[in-house]
């Protein structure tokens, strides 16, 4: 099959953030954990557990990684040892786990509660970073810490929608200064300008993953999110491209001619609209058709050969706003953009196995 020539060949010749504890390569190997549980096929661990022994030290120090840039996308990757402590019961995991958690306690906050994104950009709440720390924060409080902190999971959710969304357009801006100070952020609301396909497909994973590792009897708490959930779907599914069934980069902005139609948000909101129709949270009977045909899209139109070799292509690169001494991230539609286009890139990557293995998984 395709993807399976594809992503063999793709993991055979991985190649990653080399000296660095990044989240790029940690959608790849949740793409791995997922396709693991969904075929048992025991490369996709092997994979996993390969790479974390690359950085994760026998007394659980993380290689390369930095708490003090207090940077919110270093946890990503951290879900992936939950994983591999359950499979192997090896401490180093559970202690690497408690290296990230212990930044988060410490992590830098907003007025409203929610964590900044980085360091280097204090007071701002990007969509990028729900995915980047909620899911494993979530993990933690169910797993080991007695839910105790699940209200706070919740209000940073609910903080979001109440600065990030546009009740017009029912899609949420890519990023919020709290502080309104930065040349990007409007001086009344803060938001920056326009609506980035992958920013909203991090935020509803975000939302998804987080349902999926809560304990559903907290239901006041579930219900937040099933809801915030189903709006945030029901507002995309007005954009999707007829004919691909796909989004475009500029979500809503599909008259402009160098818009385009992007690979890795695209899967992630196919992934997220499958796993929300396994967990109940949408209708198999209204969503599951839609989410799968977005993933047979993304393979028929996104997988290209060349040279005999098949590549994952039409990714932003990458996509960001500021700091100060960098104008250019200016979250204009012509910023968007004017980022590069690229093929094989960890996040779509990533996104397009996590999608695949929602797929098998939803028989």
């Amino acid at each position: 099959m395709k993807f399976y020539r594809y992503t063999d060949n793709y993991l055979k010749h991985f190649q990653g953030e080399m000296k660095k504890w990044n989240y790029e390569d940690g959608c790849v190997l949740m793409g791995c954990v997922l396709l693991y549980q969904a075929t048992g096929d025991e490369k996709y661990q092997e994979f996993v557990l390969k790479y974390l022994n690359e950085y994760i030290t026998n007394e659980g120090t993380i290689k390369y990684y930095e708490e003090e840039k207090y940077n919110i996308d270093s946890i990503n990757t951290g879900k992936v040892l939950f994983h591999a402590y359950e499979w192997t019961g090896r401490e180093k995991y559970r202690k690497a786990i408690e290296v990230l958690m212990n930044q988060l306690r410490k992590h830098p906050r907003t007025k409203s509660g929610n964590f900044w994104h980085k360091m280097i950009y204090p007071n701002q709440v990007w969509l990028d970073g729900l995915y980047m720390a909620q899911p494993f924060y979530m993990m933690y409080e169910t797993k080991y810490n007695k839910k105790e902190n699940y209200s706070d999971i919740i209000e940073q959710f609910k903080n979001v929608r109440k600065y990030l969304y546009n009740e017009e357009k029912e899609l949420y801006y890519h990023a919020y200064d709290q502080s309104k100070e930065l040349f990007w952020a409007d001086k009344e609301t803060g938001q920056s300008p326009n609506f980035w396909l992958r920013s909203m497909g991090w935020y509803l994973m975000a939302l998804i993953d987080v349902m999926d590792e809560m304990e559903e009897s907290i239901f006041e708490h579930y219900k937040t999110l099933e809801d915030l959930f189903r709006e945030a779907i029901k507002g995309i599914l007005k954009y999707q491209d007829p004919k691909s069934k796909l989004f475009y980069q500029v979500i809503d902005r599909a008259d402009i001619k160098d818009n385009y139609l992007e690979t890795s948000g695209s899967a992630m909101i196919g992934y997220s609209i499958l796993k929300a129709c396994r967990k109940g949270v949408l209708l198999k009977e209204k969503y599951q058709e839609m989410g799968e045909v977005i993933v047979d899209s993304l393979t028929e139109n996104m997988l290209i050969e060349e040279d005999g070799t098949l590549k994952l292509s039409n990714m932003c690169s990458v996509a960001g706003l500021g700091p100060s001494d960098n104008p250019r991230r200016d979250g204009s539609v012509e910023y968007y953009l004017s980022e590069p286009i690229v093929c094989d890139d960890q996040k779509g990557v990533g996104a397009y196995m996590m999608a695949y293995a929602q797929k098998l998984m939803i028989f």
